[in-house]
């Protein structure tokens, strides 16, 4: 069954964020704000924002990887540790977790056995996804032989082995060069139009602007939510850039009011 046929089970929206409050053990201040956030199927949804602003502990939160002091998290209504819902999720973290030890075609063959893929079909999706990410020629080296764009690239091919019907992918341009950027993003709007949720993070703006929905995350907090046009357009801004400034100099502006209404 493909993703676009995928039953929803029911479920109101793919990733349900809800109030998430988030705080490292060894941090004094929160990391996630209170953020709410959806994502439903076929839709593209990019966080974006500065490094350290929260977009990756975000991601780890929704797969689960960490555990928001308050608030919840699902996903196809499921919450963490997601025992049925992890077969429909592709991930690509922004570290690579490869097994550097073995052949690319190993790890792609390994990851697909983790989700009872095997024999010609695993073969078949294998050859599909070496093609796809342009590793035909290299699909026998040593991943410790990969450039770092030829890890990124792999670890694509692992989120995708599976025929996901979300994917979760942290920073996943990172290292690729701009026609590798742009045959990556051409798939990614494919795999859309078939109904894949896909949720996804950048620090670059104009990454951004290729995605129908652009979630702005500055110190914890969601501070606008919309399409490019949507988010300029409210901002008064000529771009995304002048958008997120804005934005932030008008928080910063609400912040110091609320101090001096309490001095």
């Amino acid at each position: 069954m493909t993703a676009a046929s995928m039953p929803n089970r029911g479920d109101s929206h793919v990733i349900d964020v809800r109030d998430v409050y988030f705080r490292y053990a060894h941090g004094s201040n929160q990391v996630l704000n209170n953020i709410s956030l959806t994502v439903d199927a076929g839709e593209m949804l990019c966080l974006l924002g500065p490094s350290g602003g929260g977009k990756t502990t975000l991601v780890d939160t929704i797969m689960g990887v960490q555990v928001p002091q308050s608030g919840t998290v699902s996903v196809f209504g499921e919450q963490a540790p997601y025992r049925n819902a992890r077969r429909r999720v592709g991930f690509m973290p922004q570290e690579t977790a490869l097994y550097e030890d073995i052949s690319a075609q190993d790890n792609l063959r390994f990851f697909g056995e983790l989700f009872g893929m095997h024999g010609s079909a695993l073969r078949a999706r294998m050859d599909e996804l070496f093609a796809l990410t342009d590793l035909r020629n290299d699909r026998g080296k040593l991943v410790a032989d990969y450039s770092g764009g030829m890890k990124r690239r792999l670890s694509l091919a692992v989120a995708l082995v599976q025929r996901p019907d979300l994917l979760v992918l942290d920073e996943p341009t990172v290292g690729l060069d701009p026609e590798q950027r742009l045959f990556i993003w051409r798939h990614l709007r494919e795999l859309s139009d078939r109904g894949v949720a896909i949720l996804m993070t950048t620090h670059v703006m104009d990454e951004a602007q290729r995605c129908e929905r652009i979630a702005m995350i500055r110190r914890g907090s969601v501070i606008a939510d919309g399409s490019a046009e949507e988010i300029c357009r409210r901002t008064h801004a000529a771009d995304l850039e002048e958008a997120f400034l804005t934005l932030e100099r008008h928080r910063g502006e609400a912040a110091q009011q609320k101090e001096e209404r309490h001095a």
